[in-house]
């Protein structure tokens, strides 16, 4: 397929060293280091022989790369914020008791999925928390449901299928995916008590959850576990320092595990991005010195910690035999408390390259003021993305997004979420097979059928003059053109990047330059 090339968007004057890209102008004679000045130049004799010439560039690739380059800590931040599907895949009866989901039903995915009051999942569902500007939905799974009690511990083919099209909708969507071990009916307390068994199960269960999602790409991540490593029945944290070291050395071992079996799996699993359950998922807990990150020879791990302080407020709705409900959030020492946890966590993981996702967060509504709902809510938001953590919120059926009408109950707290760090609604094509070509010189990764191509910034599957439009469009007018501008045609998160070419992170105009010259021939490949 052949793309003319126009310069209608994009004119450069070499006599005057001026480049105008679309409304704005800049004077590069005074005011600019050299190193840009430079860059014009050779930008402008690229243009001067561009004019005149017809370009043709074959869309994919004969590599399969499933992989992108990209660093944990950019995933992280490419998510944006995120939300649960919380109560939904997770709902389950305890593995200790009679199933009374199947007792009182046909026993079928559907029937565990909405036990715990959520509707069936569709993807109008997931679609409609993508177009309110989340771009990570964490999907806790109970995989033990439907799971005979033959302990071989082998998941259930339907209830992996039902799994495997919900993340296939949320990826569809745009969006990434975390899928997990979560509270899965309560085994994962029994560690202590049979550590062989437990630890077998733990091991066998990832096994197979690995080897179904394989070939998945890399806007698929795995969560070691949810909120149960940390053993009270071993260290009570109440109660003294006796048992401490152990419950952690446990902690970090199944960590460890997790991490060797995913990556000894096959397939993308060699790379795939993981998610390491803190202690408990406590930010203090995590922080403490003897949680350890596991050793990863791929380098590609964030953490996981929850978000519910004060508990007067986000948990409980009444008061308790151990602590009071509060009906309202905001005072001066409640603001103060957020930063330093969320500092807590930047200094002792993100500081050091290791990224953040606050897994959960969030508070009821019943008995709190709607105010200080809206007010904690885009507090703990924004204090967590502006240190670089990814906020997931915590949502159920009935809560703050409503999965009948496909919205945000509160618009205005929708709109704070996304001022933060929402994201434009964005889906990606899934198509039946990898697109193929006969140039081999356009590096590109394939999974599932979606495409990427380095130098596409605007993500059209070419690579073209429109690409070099609009890198320095969004490196030039970010205002309009960044991937928070204004305008509709500014660019994705995708798009930076495919766009970023060079050496040097980031757009900048040095990627135009490789485009071009990628372009013109006059490079083999990005």
């Amino acid at each position: 397929m052949s793309t003319a090339i126009t310069l209608c968007e994009l004119i450069i004057l070499e006599s005057e060293s001026i480049i105008i890209v679309d409304e704005t102008t800049l004077n590069l004679s005074g005011g600019i280091s050299m190193k840009l000045s430079k860059i014009v130049s050779s930008l402008t004799a690229v243009f001067m022989l561009v004019s005149s010439v017809n370009l043709s560039v074959p869309t994919g690739a004969s590599a399969q790369e499933k992989m992108r380059d990209i660093s944990t800590l950019e995933l992280v931040r490419d998510m944006g914020i995120g939300i649960n599907l919380g109560n939904t895949l997770e709902s389950c009866p305890s593995w200790y008791e009679e199933d009374w989901i199947a007792k009182w039903s046909e026993g079928k995915p559907v029937n565990y999925e909405t036990a715990w009051g959520s509707p069936s999942v569709t993807k109008e569902m997931i679609e409609g928390m993508a177009k309110e500007g989340f771009g990570v939905l964490r999907i806790p799974v109970a995989w033990s449901n439907m799971m005979a009690h033959d302990d071989t511990y082998t998941i259930n083919k339907e209830y992996d299928a039902r799994v495997h099209e919900i993340v296939d909708w949320t990826l569809e969507c745009g969006m990434y995916a975390i899928i997990n071990i979560h509270w899965d009916g309560g085994w994962v307390n029994k560690f202590p008590d049979d550590k062989t068994e437990s630890m077998k199960r733990y091991t066998h269960m990832w096994e197979q959850i690995a080897d179904s999602f394989k070939d998945y790409d890399d806007y698929l991540m795995f969560e070691s576990q949810n909120e149960e490593l940390g053993w009270e029945s071993i260290w009570n944290p109440w109660g003294g320092t006796e048992g401490k070291a152990e419950s952690y050395a446990l902690c970090n071992e199944i960590n460890q595990k997790f991490v060797d079996t995913i990556r000894s799996s096959g397939g993308n699993n060699a790379e795939r991005h993981l998610l390491i359950s803190g202690y408990n998922t406590g930010i203090d807990r995590t922080c403490d010195p003897l949680f350890k990150m596991p050793s990863d020879p791929a380098e590609r791990m964030a953490v996981s910690v929850h978000y519910y302080s004060p508990a007067g407020f986000a948990i409980l709705e009444e008061d308790a035999d151990w602590g009071k409900a509060t009906p309202t959030w905001g005072s001066d020492q409640d603001y103060a408390s957020l930063r330093s946890e969320m500092n807590m966590m930047k200094t002792n993981f993100t500081d050091k390259g290791i990224p953040v996702i606050i897994g959960e967060y969030g508070c009821p509504t019943k008995n709190k003021e709607p105010e200080s709902v809206r007010r904690f809510l885009t507090a703990v938001c924004d204090e967590a993305y502006k240190c670089g953590h990814c906020p997931v919120m915590w949502s159920t059926p009935g809560g703050h997004y409503n999965r009948e009408t496909f919205k945000m109950e509160d618009q205005e707290l929708r709109n704070n979420l996304f001022a933060i760090g929402g994201k434009e609604y964005s889906p990606r094509t899934i198509t039946s097979e990898p697109v193929e070509t006969t140039d081999e010189t356009v590096t590109e990764t394939s999974t599932e059928g979606v495409t990427f191509v380095k130098g596409d910034a605007n993500g059209d599957g070419e690579v073209d003059m429109s690409d070099v439009v609009m890198v320095m469009q969004a490196y030039l007018n970010p205002a309009k053109y960044g991937e928070k501008g204004t305008s509709s045609e500014r660019i994705k998160p995708q798009g930076i990047i495919n766009g970023d070419v060079d050496t040097i992170q980031g757009l900048n105009l040095q990627d135009a330059l490789r485009i071009q010259e990628y372009i013109l021939k006059l490079l083999d490949s990005l």
